[in-house]
């Protein structure tokens, strides 16, 4: 078997006025993210790690944010087209692995969905989905609330009778 291994990471500001979408879960909070999409750091991270795994480019090349198309869109049709995009070629995900860099919210009480949330477009049982969350110890654009930041590790695994 083949495997390939892709790391991602993003980062989104936090602004009023914008709802706060992570891991297809939308967090109640006072600020939200600001992007051309719904702006939902941790699935920008997982989709550049599966992209980056197979030498596919970035988020930014397959959904450019100059595209009307992907305005506003819900980053878990991104996440789909991201996988999509992988499995075309032979792979699947074995699992994920991401961290989440934030001051506030605490994201605990939302991990579980987030984590049956990627599980489900990604065709993965949701223990093959890590969340993790950290704060900054107010240190920096995270600490002081202006931002939040993700990163994401992807393992992928050539599909038997793909080679």
């Amino acid at each position: 078997m083949s495997y390939r291994i892709g790391s991602g990471v993003d980062f989104h500001v936090l602004v009023e006025g914008r709802d706060l979408w992570i891991g297809g879960v939308k967090i109640p909070h006072h600020k939200g993210a600001l992007g051309h999409s719904d702006a939902d750091v941790l699935l920008h991270a997982i989709c550049d790690a599966m992209l980056g795994a197979l030498g596919l480019g970035d988020i930014g090349m397959h959904f450019p944010d100059t595209s009307t198309e992907f305005k506003n869109i819900d980053s878990k049709i991104l996440l789909k087209r991201s996988f999509d995009l992988i499995t075309e070629r032979g792979y699947r995900v074995v699992n994920v692995d991401s961290t989440l860099c934030l001051q506030a919210p605490k994201i605990a009480p939302f991990v579980q969905d987030m984590r049956n949330s990627i599980s489900g477009i990604l065709q993965l049982l949701p223990e093959d989905v890590s969340i993790k969350a950290t704060t900054t110890e107010k240190l920096g654009f995270v600490g002081r609330e202006e931002g939040l930041q993700a990163f994401a590790t992807v393992l992928l695994e050539k599909k038997a009778g793909r080679e």
